[in-house]
């Protein structure tokens, strides 16, 4: 049984990449009843993976359908009707070529909620040209912005375009379109694009920018790693810690754990001294191994904090006392990321396995079994 905020709503997901399964995956997290429509040939990019690690496919069903015949197009449209909102992120066009664009869909269901997921966009000279969350970044700004200023640009993950520029943005966007339907009664299009999204997160470091706040170089502003109160040091025991001291008690603090005092050190925000006062911070804290640190800055305001590889998360105590993993399927998933305190979210199941059940989700959703259905086993 479903539980959570959205709990009986219904989201019919394209088989896709990246933010669309990611959002989807939130969704399900939150009660609704995310149905992925799976293609017949398992789309995975030439790796083998275990189903039981795909976090993002937690919480959902799966239904096969072949769009490129009139059989597995029907299937679709059905599923339409008794839909909430519909996830796609393929290239523009392509849903239209397959007869399943925002005209055949909102006809058939006229309050549905049809969000649309790219990289550069619906329109646009970019529009039809292939990427990736590196290249919506490189276009927005922001992967110009991070990293060291004597080397090329780093790397975030794929956490800025495909996640936060894309799949949180994809979710604010159908979430919003759906609260409207609540007075209007019809449904509409949300284009959602990496590259707007990520530009958007760009918003207060363009402003700064625009203001002469923010030196248009790596590593040279306050929250690029240029300031040495905020930014991350080696310990002699090759580990790190994050420092982020930006308040001027919490700056002091720092200095009093450093063994400095105020009065022999330049102003902390002479951006001029800030080189030399990396170096300094950096040589002190090479002195020491990373546990040495965290007792002296234990309690104190200095926001200094131990860097967690992967494999030291789920023994943090913090991540632990929050019940910040559950395993699900011998597999350990981050748990629901927001807390609701009347209708908790919550995992309802692993990994949707392709085309399991198939006939059972679309009996839920009242529609017969679809011809492509595998055996039950």
């Amino acid at each position: 049984m479903k539980s959570g905020p959205l709990a009986g709503l219904r989201v019919l997901e394209m088989e896709a990449i990246g933010p669309v399964p990611w959002a989807g995956m939130m969704l399900a997290d939150m009660g609704a009843d995310v149905v992925r429509l799976d293609r017949p040939e398992a789309q995975n990019m030439g790796m083998q993976r275990d189903a039981r690690f795909q976090f993002n496919a937690r919480g959902k069903r799966s239904v096969l359908a072949d769009l490129k015949t009139p059989a597995g197009r029907d299937l679709v449209l059905d599923l339409v009707g008794r839909a909430d909102i519909l996830l796609e992120g393929l290239r523009p066009g392509v849903m239209e070529r397959l007869g399943l664009g925002p005209e055949p869909c909102l006809a058939r269901n006229p309050a549905l909620v049809y969000g649309r997921m790219t990289g550069w966009g619906q329109t646009g000279p970019l529009a039809q040209a292939v990427g990736h969350d590196i290249n919506y970044i490189a276009t927005t700004g922001a992967l110009h912005a991070i990293g060291p200023a004597d080397g090329p640009p780093s790397v975030p993950l794929n956490l800025v375009g495909d996640f936060g520029g894309g799949g949180m943005l994809l979710l604010v966007g159908v979430l919003a379109a759906l609260f409207e339907t609540r007075s209007s009664r019809k449904g509409q299009v949300v284009d959602a694009a990496m590259v707007d999204g990520s530009l958007a997160m760009m918003a207060p470091i363009l402003g700064q920018w625009q203001a002469g706040e923010w030196t248009d170089r790596r590593q040279s502003n306050w929250l690029d790693g240029g300031a040495p109160f905020y930014g991350s040091y080696a310990t002699s025991d090759a580990k790190h810690l994050a420092v982020g001291a930006i308040e001027p008690r919490f700056y002091q603090a720092l200095l009093r754990g450093l063994g400095l005092t105020d009065e022999a050190l330049p102003p902390q925000h002479d951006q001029s001294a800030w080189p030399a006062m990396r170096e300094r911070f950096a040589a002190l804290f090479r002195q020491h191994p990373c546990e040495h640190w965290l007792t002296v800055f234990a309690g104190t305001e200095a926001c200094v904090s131990p860097i967690l590889s992967l494999s030291d998360l789920a023994a943090h105590e913090h991540l632990a006392q929050r019940g910040n993993f559950v395993a699900v399927d011998g597999a350990l998933h981050p748990a629901p990321a927001l807390r609701f305190s009347r209708t908790p979210s919550r995992i309802a199941s692993g990994a949707a396995v392709r085309g399991a059940n198939a006939e059972a989700t679309l009996a839920d959703w009242g529609i017969g079994p679809p011809a492509t259905s595998p055996p039950p086993g």
